[in-house]
């Protein structure tokens, strides 16, 4: 499955209207960022149910940094469109494949139960 590349006028639209999506923000000067690439890619092939993104972090500066970019490559993962993932650097393949296990396996009503705790917990205190 090929990767999407998403910009500012596609971001919502693909969040939205995909289950799971993983984003990964890059760079083509970015050494670490070509390494992960065929890592990305395999992983895009062998979980064709997830959509596999990637954020050209020079080319969508408004982007990357409305999502605090300040390393690379940063790897963000949404389910629901709810963020479950944002962390720079890149994952050797058996991690970021078990990472992918752990995002499908999630119970999402579980999550967004905790989400709604914590919202009230902060109203509380206020």
């Amino acid at each position: 499955m090929a990767t999407t590349t998403l910009t500012a006028q596609n971001f919502k639209d693909v969040i939205n209207s995909n289950p799971i999506v993983i984003i990964d923000f890059w760079a083509d000067w970015c050494g670490p960022c070509r390494s992960f690439a065929p890592t990305f890619e395999a992983a895009s092939e062998k979980h064709p149910d997830v959509t596999f993104a990637k954020v050209n972090t020079e080319e969508e500066r408004e982007l990357a940094a409305g999502f605090n970019i300040r390393s690379i490559p940063t790897l963000m993962v949404f389910r629901d469109q709810i963020i479950l993932y944002a962390e720079a650097g890149a994952l050797p393949p058996a991690a970021f494949d078990q990472l992918i296990e752990q995002v499908k396996a999630l119970d999402m009503d579980a999550v967004r139960a905790e989400i709604e705790a914590e919202i009230a917990a902060e109203e509380r205190q206020r």
